[in-house]
């Protein structure tokens, strides 16, 4: 596994690493919440470990802040605290698991384990996948070889019908539905959130997926390769 650490105390740091790095996991480092939010943020981990009481950004402010964003990574809390409401308040903010200072290293490898796998084992019920693309049901992160694109509800709706039905054609009139009921908006805002949503997975890419199709709508189409792949 490849675990994100935040803790600020660097004899308890330098246990986990150890034992950690010695059963073959690699460990990123983080010994404030400001530095911890910002890794989790831009680095892919398997998990967090992260401690309750940190400088610069507390340990719920950096958890909170990562479901907001969308970020989804399992996160096991450390902390001295032991009553009920100190573990209530953490998983109310977004912590998968909890575990109370002095701890077992044993125990604390094992839950990581079970919260990767638990992940990992639910991660295809979660997605809709089109070639490269790869659209997460629950964070509306979209995945594009090594890019992730965070969309807003309105693109993350748009995209999934698109790629519910691919390769067939979406009606204008079905989009417009799904988006906004039987109260069409003017004809350009349905434009202007297909303007959006190539601008994000298509416009860095050699290859746009994003087809219209006048007077009828719009379709997903794949690469000639990836045709050849999937026949």
């Amino acid at each position: 596994m490849r675990i994100l650490l935040v803790e600020d105390h660097s004899d308890i740091a330098g246990v986990i690493f150890d034992y950690f790095e010695l059963h073959g996991h690699q460990l990123d480092y983080a010994r404030d919440g400001e530095q911890g939010f910002q890794l989790a943020m831009n680095e892919r981990f398997d998990a967090i470990v992260l401690d309750r009481m940190l400088p610069r950004m507390d340990g719920m402010t950096v958890c909170k802040n990562l479901r907001e964003a969308g970020i989804d990574t399992p996160i096991l809390m450390l902390t001295a605290r032991d009553q009920n409401q100190d573990i209530i308040d953490g998983f109310e903010q977004g912590a998968d698991d909890y575990l109370v200072k002095p701890f077992d290293l044993g125990v604390l490898e094992a839950r990581l384990t079970a919260l990767d796998r638990r992940r990992k084992g639910g991660s295809a019920k979660r997605k809709l996948v089109f070639g490269e693309l790869s659209l997460d049901l629950t964070t509306r992160i979209l995945e594009r070889k090594s890019c992730r694109f965070q969309l807003n509800q309105s693109l993350f709706r748009i995209l999934k019908l698109l790629m519910t039905r691919a390769p067939d054609v979406v009606s204008r009139e079905d989009l417009i539905s799904e988006l906004w009921g039987e109260e069409e908006p003017d004809s350009d805002v349905l434009r202007a959130h297909i303007y959006q949503l190539r601008h994000k997975i298509d416009k860095p890419f050699n290859h746009a997926y994003i087809n219209t199709v006048p007077k009828l709508g719009y379709q997903l189409v794949l690469e000639k390769h990836e045709e050849s792949r999937d026949a």
